[in-house]
């Protein structure tokens, strides 16, 4: 199975500083793909606000790209398509091309995620297409997975900075312990805060996943 990902950075055009940015969602995939390996290969940027990876099954995807949200500050965001099928390189005398069904499907899936940010779900940020003839991934798993993801997107949509960083450290094994002496506050106030934030779902959600992967 192969999973191709498509990430933009949502409102690129608005940010202040875009060097910046870039640096940030660089330093935030490096730190995910260190804490928790998943990628066959990571996120990396090709053009404009994009970014192109590979995974070698959904479930690696779905918990990686979760760990990009949830490690990403306040102001800097991506939007995930997720796309099941054949990706392959074309050569050019630029180099490699990707391409393949699963590349439209991540496009597909991108323009997906934008027409529910501009409807009733503005903190949509990923979705699944899978790609025609692909018989890898049945379609009922990818409906229930796209379902499992628009309720992910809207709690995490709703923490603040400090909840997805605390929530980070939760999925990576550190103590609540820990987490507090970096916050500088105390370990009932980590409870309290991933308590209110719904925390408890997320990491669940990604025992799950990973249980899959075992």
């Amino acid at each position: 199975m192969v999973i191709a990902v498509l990430a933009d950075i949502v409102g690129s055009r608005q940010l202040e500083d875009r060097p910046n940015a870039q640096r940030v969602l660089d330093d935030t995939i490096a730190r995910v793909e260190t804490d928790l390996p998943l990628a066959k290969h990571p996120l990396t940027p090709t053009v404009g606000d994009e970014q192109q990876g590979v995974y070698g099954d959904l479930e690696s995807a779905m918990i990686s790209l979760l760990m990009v949200q949830l490690r990403l500050p306040d102001g800097i965001a991506f939007r995930f398509g997720i796309g099941v099928g054949e990706v392959r390189s074309v050569e050019s005398i630029h180099g490699e091309l990707a391409d393949g069904p699963g590349w439209y499907a991540a496009r597909a899936a991108i323009e997906a995620v934008q027409a529910r940010e501009r409807r009733a779900m503005p903190r949509t940020r990923t979705w699944i297409v899978g790609a025609p003839e692909q018989n890898e991934v049945g379609e009922s798993m990818i409906v229930a997975s796209n379902a499992y993801l628009l309720v992910r997107d809207e709690l995490v949509g709703a923490m603040n900075e400090r909840e997805r960083r605390l929530t980070y450290g939760r999925l990576i094994g550190r103590s609540q312990q820990e987490l507090a002496d970096e916050e500088g506050i105390t370990q009932p106030s980590v409870s309290k805060s991933l308590r209110s934030a719904g925390a408890a779902a997320l990491i669940e959600g990604v025992a799950v996943l990973r249980g899959a992967l075992a």
